[in-house]
């Protein structure tokens, strides 16, 4: 078989040629998994939109082990290619050898971050959002204020309209930021909801960080589905970010020490599961074994926490409803979260719910489990290849007909309703727990 060509020229300074090293690197035994069949190429969206081997999934791990082997530097192609991944992990459904490419990826990217210097403002960026800013929720809400103020002063019209963010190219980014919330979640830490009638389970919500100034409503209405369902759900206090974005990042200290955080504050109380909304948080949360070797406490505390980690879908298919729904008239079409559906291997929890719910019509859309362009800070580092493969996102979902698109991740929400916009295609787009709530509150208003 032939081997994937790589292009390998690299600006002279800018590389790091001693191959990986640490713990935290592309393991052989992993990456000599990939037999460079190919099958992952069609699954792959930035393949599909450049057509470059080197942004394929064998072409990738091709050159991690190349790196690794001190046969190609660690310098600026190979970081761009590295960086340009959505780390959707479409690639690992379709991989008959099993590679966690996932996996991979990310230990690439920790040794990016170890031993290759970004350019001046990339360093910067970097530094605030993963190390100054998302592991402090005070500051989160410190900045949603202002993105707040600034949204409903009329400054945000008065921006789009004048063409200063297209001035200084910000106009793309600015359109998928989120609507910020007059109420912020972070008020409803430690409280408990208890369940409606007999109490089935006793579970914990975890509510994340950004989601918890942006998606107070959908935490809000996943409490009352679960709620409705005999579930007691706890928000415990002193949770924090789950560490997902710092992770796709390679900022992996940063993770560990969030995981450290979180793993103490979720098992400190006894619960039949611990619960998350968003697909992203999920997959990082179920990893948290990853971050630490196999003999160590923090290991043994993140295999406990796995077994209790679930989708809210997930969760709920398992338990089963029991609350009363009301007939929603309605076509809907299910796009799947990548990292729910990929990372998570959760496909057909989502629908069984969605079709649970009386007079909801699901069509299934091309290419459901094909990335949107989210990916996390996709959409915010590589704003164009976000764009392009949310494009053919949304020619899929217009094409069903369903005035309403249903998905299970806050970063795919973001990325859809601006693709509804963008595409003028008129959908709404909803969370599965926000569609079941809906059929809830309708069987419980006066008639």
């Amino acid at each position: 078989m032939t081997e994937p060509t790589v292009h390998t020229e690299y600006h002279a300074g800018s590389a790091h040629t001693s191959g990986f090293s640490g713990p935290d690197k592309p393991s052989y035994d992993d990456y000599a998994r990939c037999v460079h069949c190919g099958l992952c190429l069609n699954h792959c969206p930035t393949y599909k939109l450049w057509g470059l081997e080197a942004d394929s999934p064998r072409g990738r791990i091709r050159q991690m082990m190349l790196v690794d082997q001190g046969r190609l530097a660690l310098g600026e192609t190979f970081v761009r290619h590295i960086d340009q991944c959505l780390d959707c992990r479409a690639c690992e459904t379709a991989c008959p050898s099993g590679v966690e490419y996932g996996k991979l990826v990310e230990a690439a990217r920790t040794q990016i971050e170890l031993n290759y210097r970004r350019p001046f403002f990339s360093r910067l960026a970097r530094d605030l959002a993963f190390r100054r800013l998302l592991p402090y929720p005070k500051r989160i809400a410190k900045v949603a204020r202002l993105l707040r103020f600034y949204q409903r002063s009329g400054l945000q019209s008065l921006a789009r309209a004048s063409g200063v963010l297209r001035l200084v190219g910000l106009a793309d980014r600015e359109r998928l930021l989120p609507t910020i919330d007059r109420e912020f979640f972070f008020t409803r830490l430690g409280r408990t909801y208890p369940a409606v009638g007999h109490r089935r389970a006793r579970v914990a919500l975890f509510a994340g960080c950004v989601a918890q100034v942006s998606f107070t409503a959908l935490h809000d209405a996943t409490i009352r589905v679960l709620t409705a369902n005999g579930c007691e759900v706890v928000v415990p206090d002193g949770q924090t970010c789950c560490g997902a974005l710092a992770a796709h990042a390679g900022v992996r200290d940063v993770t560990r020490s969030l995981a450290r955080t979180n793993l103490d504050v979720f098992l400190r109380e006894d619960f039949d599961a611990v619960i998350t909304n968003a697909a992203g948080c999920g997959s990082t949360l179920k990893e948290y074994e990853l971050l630490f070797d196999a003999d160590t406490p923090e290991h043994a505390k993140a295999s406990a926490f796995h077994s209790k980690m679930k989708d809210a879908t997930e969760f709920l298919a398992e338990l089963g409803l029991t609350a009363r729904l009301s007939p929603l008239s309605v076509r809907v079409t299910y796009q799947d979260s990548c990292h729910l559906v990929h990372g998570q291997k959760v496909r057909e929890a989502p629908r069984k719910l969605i079709r649970a719910i009386p007079g909801v019509e699901l069509v299934e859309m091309a290419m459901a489990d094909y990335c949107c362009g989210s990916a996390g800070s996709y959409n915010v580092t590589e704003t164009q290849a976000s764009l392009a493969i949310l494009t053919e996102k949304m020619k899929h979902a217009r094409a069903t007909g369903a005035p309403v698109i249903v998905t299970a991740n806050p970063g795919c929400l973001l990325q859809m309703r601006a693709g509804t916009q963008i595409h003028s295609t008129g959908q709404e787009v909803v969370h599965v727990m926000e569609l079941l709530d809906r059929a809830l509150q309708k069987s419980t208003s006066p008639q």
